[in-house]
């Protein structure tokens, strides 16, 4: 398939229940998970260090992932790791971050090298993760620069499982 892409010696790794839009470009370094899902026109592009998407995570339309390469301003560089039933929302771009399980990145949100958004955090639609910054998880956070806005709910909290649940259902329906 022309949109799966090998770089210099590096298979994309995809589980054969993980969903990859014909639009979208993987190339390289990178490993998705059972159940998984990157929906029309993202990039995923793990040439200069590596991407790993856990189960059940979604990748919406038009959103980029990608890394920083090994050099004397970034030592060892920076992957990017994406969990388990993490919902990604369109136009994203994670850059060399982490986004650990059950997480929520709001549309058109930019998380940057170093970052760490914790398990169970909301990051709202627009928002800026400054490099290196951590966001503890069960929060909403907002903004750019992002700040801690507030506790999420119970009904928030379900919302995350619910969300990743759906793409896979959703993702499920397209590979009928």
């Amino acid at each position: 398939m022309r949109n799966i892409r090998s770089f210099e010696g590096h298979n994309p790794q995809i589980d054969e229940t993980a969903f990859i839009d014909d639009s979208a470009v993987v190339t390289g370094n990178v490993v998705i998970g059972e159940d998984s899902s990157v929906w029309p026109c993202c990039s995923v592009r793990g040439d200069i260090h590596s991407i790993t998407i856990g189960r059940r995570s979604n990748i919406q339309d038009g959103s980029i992932l990608h890394v920083t390469h090994d050099s004397e301003y970034a030592p060892g560089g920076f992957k990017l790791e994406v969990g388990d039933d993490v919902t990604v929302g369109h136009n994203v771009v994670l850059h060399a971050c982490t986004v650990e399980d059950r997480c929520l990145i709001g549309m058109g949100s930019v998380v940057l090298d170093g970052s760490v958004v914790r398990s169970g955090a909301m990051v709202g639609a627009g928002s800026l993760v400054p490099p290196n910054k951590v966001l503890d998880g069960g929060y909403m956070w907002l903004g750019s620069p992002v700040k801690r806005i507030r506790e999420l709910t119970d009904k928030e909290k379900a919302f995350l499982g619910y969300s990743a649940q759906h793409y896979v259902t959703l993702k499920n329906r397209h590979t009928a």
